[in-house]
């Protein structure tokens, strides 16, 4: 059954619309859209439903569902992506978020007559190690990444280095589409937050509050965070971790943190939907990552006011100028990253104009990105 048909429509194929980092992007971006001029629906590539879906819906988008690349296989994914695509559209534009698959979706769109066909980097690196055979797989991507996109774009440089060659680059192919928030639902909640919070977890009102917010994946590196408050526990400070989402590796981090004897420090509060009052209530925000192509979570503590602590292949991008940030690397101790910890947590928070202005000056602010989304559909 055909969608509802709109003047232009952007079809985004991802791997599914929970609340990760270009999942929450996306929706910035359609929520501030003017859905008169242009709508935008979804490939996801999961049976069940996801985070965003009913909202997806209530603005005017549908979200439709296949078997994944990994599942079907590269000649059954492409046909039942191509048929997708001619059975709903008219679109547009194909865009997809699905780093070095996404050559694979834009043959399927251009195999459906779809003439711009975006390829989107939101990482700086992947899984699946820097092996020969890997690098090979990689390389085989890229040239299809190349072969079947139209148009490149990437939330960080480190991004697109990491998916584009160095040519496409140095021509100007690649678009930098920066990963913008609606900066006033964070810079404009009160100070009770924290105490609601508190009350909520059953924290004491005495204890620093320290924030993650990060699916349970092996490149949000859990068992690194763990380590990390194991050493401040024997240490004798006072505080509770509050660490945000849901994944694979969710049980075997709460199985580790018990392990460790540190339960009592940790709360594993699942998926949320008030991430601004969240991070607000953090004292820190660490944020210890294997690799990320930006990291919009980073941008969201900063417009609360919540100083970070961030691992050096975090793209320096993130900083947001405010002296909140501190990189460190992976490679120092855990030493170091508390004693990077505790100068967060002695901070003074900036005030919410400052922010603001902060924020909006270097970009990220999502009413200054809209216009350079509609300029890579050609609206």
């Amino acid at each position: 059954m055909k969608s509802n048909t709109f003047p232009n429509k952007v079809l985004h194929v991802v791997s599914a619309m929970n609340r990760g980092g270009a999942e929450t992007l996306l929706m910035n971006i359609y929520r501030n859209v003017d859905h008169s001029k242009i709508q935008f629906d979804f490939v996801s590539h999961l049976p069940e439903k996801c985070d965003y879906d009913d909202e997806i819906v209530s603005l005017g988008g549908q979200v439709y569902r296949i078997p994944s690349l990994g599942k079907l296989g590269p000649i059954h994914y492409v046909k039942q992506l191509q048929k997708l695509i001619s059975d709903n559209g008219p679109y547009l534009a194909v865009h997809a978020h699905t780093d070095f698959q996404s050559g694979i979706v834009t043959l399927a769109a251009k195999q459906a007559g779809i003439r711009k066909r975006i390829c989107h980097s939101h990482n700086n690196d992947w899984t699946l190690g820097k092996g020969v055979k890997a690098r090979v797989s990689l390389e085989i991507l890229k040239l299809l990444i190349r072969a079947f996109g139209t148009d490149y774009c990437a939330c960080s440089e480190d991004a697109a280095r990491f998916l584009f060659n160095g040519g496409t680059i140095k021509k100007g192919k690649v678009s930098m589409l920066k990963n913008g928030i609606e900066v006033s639902r964070y810079s404009e909640l009160n100070n009770d937050c924290q105490s609601s919070l508190k009350r909520e977890l059953a924290i004491p009102p005495e204890s620093k509050v320290i924030g993650h917010i990060g699916r349970f994946y092996e490149q949000k590196n859990h068992v690194f965070l763990l380590s990390i408050f194991k050493k401040m526990a024997n240490n004798g400070h006072d505080f509770v971790a509050v660490l945000v989402g849901d994944g694979p590796l969710k049980y075997d981090i709460e199985n580790e943190a018990a392990r460790l004897g540190i339960s009592h420090y940790i709360r594993f509060v699942g998926v949320r939907s008030d991430i601004p009052r969240l991070m607000r209530s953090f004292d820190a925000f660490v944020f210890p990552s294997l690799f990320e192509g930006f990291g919009i979570v980073m941008i969201e503590a900063q417009a609360a006011g919540t100083p970070c602590i961030a691992a050096d292949v975090v793209p320096i991008e993130t900083d947001m100028g405010l002296g909140l940030v501190s990189y460190v690397s992976l490679k120092e101790s855990s030493d170091q990253w508390i004693s990077e910890i505790q100068k967060a947590l002695s901070m003074k928070r900036p005030g919410n104009k400052i922010i603001v202005n902060k924020i909006s000056e270097k970009g990220f602010d999502i009413k200054t990105n809209i216009s350079e989304w509609m300029s890579l559909y050609g609206v």
